[in-house]
């Protein structure tokens, strides 16, 4: 079996003396909290920095030594100064703002290159030590962007990937990066390279064609003769894990200690990074309760945040201005006896963070710019009780997958405010329906078979690039239809007139919920009189279930046809019990069904929002709910489609995309 080496800036584990004794323990965050399971139920290697291994005396470092073999972990050695100038000069000083967006944070005379890409090579150099023919080689972040292409140059044959946790701007901001060609090409050195949402894959994309002149075509981009694919995988998270964590009775318990003043929590979740637009947060709550006074005494904000890179100038300075603004906002509403705002900036444990998320009636994550934000899938996994309302950030990484969130723009504070008090007052019914379609997403989509997504991926196309047997499945376009030449075929004829006519997005407007296409009045009154007139036939055909158009249709004396034809009753048969009625054209399930259906739930996998329904004979994929920037980015049919993928009943599957005309 091939083994999988994870490689990331930091090992995942933290190592610290205390009181002359060795103290290892799991490490905090999401690159390393995603993956460790995987790696612990492999049989791979993990490459990484170890921590600050120079502080250890010569016991504590045999005693690390033999911690990281028992973990499988290769220790990738760094010196104090070197380490700084990789990880503060460059890596969190000039990537993390370029990265994301924050332009006017750059320095002004940006440090450190040569020692980003002496510690690449360090990386590079660890991973050849230990790599044998057969191994899949996964490496990630921001920290490691020349890792690829070093491996590249030593180890040609082998199997790269690279996943990229943070955003990746557009072509017009990468480009104001000096590096910007020796960066795109470490990347490019990956057989697969990877991304939380399409629309930064297709940043990505964009540019490599217009920095390197490299052509690029659907996903894939030509470099040196071999072609590179860059697509979205949204990282999930251990969702089974805050699952059943959130039934803990310890964990309810607390929860319910939390709620025990009738008052309602707003919880906020985040590191203490000027990302995560805390202050911009802060003035928003604030001026909900300018806007809205009946909520002063009813609402209360949770802030916790994490220390982060604590060395980084502008982090320190970014914590000061949370404390003033705290403060500020207290002293303006609080009372002897209550404070609006409740901040805590320290870590805690899982537990007192699911209880949180368990009390919470709304969990507030509104960052400037996020790669995914985890934060909001753990709130959603953490609510079987299928409750509680997520308002999300427009420019998180999530918003592309958790549709049935409340999506904001953190820079518009009155809109964050109103929504703060629209997710307060949003009836019970209104929030469960939200609930459950984030924890439908949240919950098949785990951190599990994200990484399973990747790997298969990055199997075929290790083995596309080798030559070897792969599946490559079938496209999904259509050619399109000549619109002219549809209109020259409906024209006027003599005899009985035959009106064919098309349910949603004809009869009545597309809706996100199917199940709110009913027709209304006017609808069936016009079918009515269309069908009593003279020599005139009206059918309907539509892709709905053959229950649905009994229900809403099945009183009218016209023709209808459900799943696209694979039910029939003829108009004459109007008056018939709906069992002599109904005319099934197709007598068993189509084989192909099975087949199909995989192709399409991978889609749907690639596309956050979109889903496959089943049908007796046909297969749908509805994207109705798919941000259209995403479904640009995917696949241009998809903003300017409706309908979806369809499977007609017959001796193949016929699949294609209705436009939207």
């Amino acid at each position: 079996m091939p083994r999988v080496i994870l490689v990331s800036h930091r090992l995942p584990i933290s190592a610290r003396v205390e009181r002359g004794e060795l103290v290892v323990a799991n490490a905090a965050g999401g690159v390393a909290t995603g993956l460790l399971g995987i790696h612990e139920r492999g049989n791979g290697l993990w490459v990484g920095w170890p921590g600050e291994t120079w502080r250890l005396g010569p016991g504590p470092r045999a005693a690390l030594s033999a911690e990281l073999r028992d973990r499988r972990a290769i220790p990738v050695e760094l010196e104090a100064g070197l380490a700084r100038r990789f990880y503060e000069d460059f890596s969190s000083a000039v990537l993390w703002p370029l990265l994301h967006y924050q332009l006017e944070r750059l320095p002004l005379d940006p440090k450190g290159w040569d020692a980003y890409r002496e510690a690449n090579e360090r990386f590079a150099e660890a991973i050849v030590s230990v790599h044998r023919p057969g191994d899949v080689v996964w490496v990630h972040d921001y920290q490691l962007l020349l890792v690829p292409g070093l491996l590249r140059q030593r180890l040609p044959d082998a199997t790269i990937g690279f996943f990229l946790h943070v955003p990746f701007p557009s072509s017009e901001l990468f480009r104001v990066l000096r590096w910007r060609r020796d960066l795109l090409e470490g990347m490019l050195g990956a057989d697969l390279v990877g991304f939380h949402t399409e629309a930064y894959a297709n940043h990505f994309r964009r540019s490599a064609a217009q920095i390197l002149g490299c052509e690029v075509r659907n996903q894939r981009i030509a470099f040196q003769g071999r072609r590179v694919r860059a697509g979205a995988f949204p990282m999930g998270i251990d969702a089974d894990a805050y699952e059943a964590l959130a039934e803990d009775p310890a964990v309810l318990e607390e929860a319910r200690q939390l709620r025990r003043d009738g008052v309602e929590l707003v919880v906020a979740v985040d590191r203490l990074d000027y990302t995560k637009g805390i202050p911009r947060r802060l003035l928003a709550f604030e001026r909900c309760l300018e806007r809205h006074p009946a909520l002063r005494s009813r609402i209360r904000l949770v802030q916790v945040a994490v220390p982060t890179r604590e060395a980084v100038p502008e982090n320190r300075d970014y914590g000061s201005q949370v404390d003033e603004l705290v403060g500020r906002i207290n002293g303006r509403f609080g009372s002897v006896d209550r404070q609006p705002i409740h901040y805590v900036s320290r870590t805690l444990p899982r537990e007192q963070l699911v209880a949180l998320h368990r009390a919470a009636s709304v969990a507030l994550v509104t960052p400037v710019r996020d790669g995914m934000n985890l934060v909001a899938k753990e709130f959603v996994a953490s609510r079987s009780d299928e409750d509680g309302v997520l308002v999300l950030s427009e420019f998180a990484g999530a918003a592309a997958e958790l549709v049935g969130a409340l999506i904001v723009n953190p820079y518009d504070l009155d809109g964050v405010a109103d929504a703060i008090a629209a997710a307060i007052e949003m009836p019970r019914e209104e929030r469960r329906r939200r609930m459950a379609s984030l924890r439908a997403r949240v919950l098949r989509h785990d951190v599990t078979a994200w990484a399973r997504d990747i790997l298969a991926a990055l199997d075929a196309e290790g083995r596309r690039r080798l030559g070897g047997a792969t599946t490559v499945p079938p496209t999904l376009e259509t050619p399109p239809t000549s619109k002219p030449s549809a209109v020259a075929a409906a024209a006027p004829a003599e005899g009985p007139l035959a009106c064919i006519l098309d349910y949603d997005g004809t009869l009545v407007p597309f809706q996100d919920r199917p199940s709110d296409a009913r027709p209304d009045v006017e609808i069936l009154r016009v079918l009515t009189t269309l069908a009593s007139l003279p020599e005139v036939s009206v059918d309907v055909v539509t892709g709905r279930r053959r229950s649905e158009v009994e229900e809403w249709l099945g009183h009218l004396p016209i023709g209808l046809h459900a799943e696209h034809g694979l039910w029939s009753r003829p108009s004459e048969h109007a008056n018939a019990p709906a069992s002599d009625a109904w005319i099934r054209r197709l007598a068993t399930r189509p084989a192909w069904m099975d087949e199909v259906r995989g192709r399409l739930e991978q889609r749907a996998r690639d596309v956050p929002g979109s889903s496959v329904e089943e049908k007796e004979a046909s297969l749908v994929w509805h994207y109705r709910t798919v941000d259209e920037r995403v479904g640009e980015a995917a696949d241009p049919g998809i903003a300017r489609g409706r309908v979806g993928v369809l499977a007609r009943p017959g001796p193949q599957a016929v699949l294609g995309v209705q436009p939207d005309w």
